[in-house]
């Protein structure tokens, strides 16, 4: 048994979103994870494709009403939860009408990538921090799944140090196949910084491509799960070899639960 608190943030779960191989892993291994002995909380955007009736979402409403201010703009926080059927897993969703109010995920109706997909990341990972602080809930590793999660880790490591809701806390980041094309806003240095982190920390998003903000996110990180085969060569090269983070490869169906299990006592002793 562990008395490890878990908090995940996922870019996608399963049955809320069509099942490939994120929105399984962010769907079974909170619940493999949480039959160990982990204490778990997880967290994904409430998308506006997501059938609230047939998914029985509702809004918790002692977590919202915060309005959080993204690049000068004023944006409400909405929490809803739900339970995921036949697992003792309940799914916090982070909701806002400007952000997450379409039908679509990350692209609209012809696939192209929404222009202001950096703000809606950047309004997810702080949604995720104040309604944890809410919940009085102090987790020990905050596992991220899918680029979407990964500004979390900024805030957890630069301006939450002297929380002592995060003290110590370890971050890990999980990488899959999906990379999104081109850039994210050429502002998004400017955005950053205005969060408060240092001018220098962000150089790496001079370029915001996928492989720029991965090193970005590295910076805050504490080890890198290569969760299926596929990632970008360039961006497996730098974890493996510029990173210096601690690594664990994609593992196989039967013992993935072990390895992360294992991989957790290895981050945070």
């Amino acid at each position: 048994m562990s008395n490890k608190r878990i908090l995940y943030v996922c870019q996608e779960i399963t049955p809320y979103l069509p099942e490939n191989h994120m929105p399984k892993i962010s769907r079974n291994l909170p619940q493999a994870i949480q039959e160990k002995g982990f204490e778990i909380r997880t967290f994904m955007p409430r998308y506006g494709c997501i059938n609230e009736r047939r998914n029985q979402l509702h809004e918790v409403i002692r977590l919202s009403g915060m309005n959080l201010i993204i690049d000068d703009n004023d944006h409400q926080l909405i929490i809803k939860v739900a339970s995921i059927p036949s697992a003792r897993v309940q799914i916090y969703f982070i909701d806002n009408e400007e952000y997450f109010q379409r039908k679509y995920v990350l692209t609209n109706e012809e696939g192209d990538y929404f222009a202001d997909n950096d703000e809606r990341a950047i309004f997810f990972a702080r949604g995720v921090i104040e309604t944890v602080k809410k919940l009085r809930w102090s987790p020990h590793i905050v596992h991220c799944h899918g680029w979407f999660a990964g500004f979390i880790a900024m805030y957890l490591k630069r301006l939450l140090t002297d929380d002592p809701l995060f003290a110590g806390v370890k971050v890990v980041v999980s990488l899959y196949a999906g990379e999104f094309p081109g850039r994210l806003d050429m502002n998004l240095r400017k955005k950053i910084v205005s969060e408060g982190i240092n001018d220098k920390e962000v150089a790496a998003l001079d370029n915001p491509d996928y492989l720029g903000l991965m090193k970005f996110i590295a910076q805050y990180a504490d080890g890198v799960v290569f969760a299926e085969e596929g990632v970008s060569p360039e961006v497996k090269a730098f974890f493996t070899g510029q990173s210096g983070l601690p690594v664990l490869e994609c593992t196989s169906d039967e013992d993935y639960s072990d390895e992360y299990a294992r991989f957790y006592d290895q981050i945070h002793p």
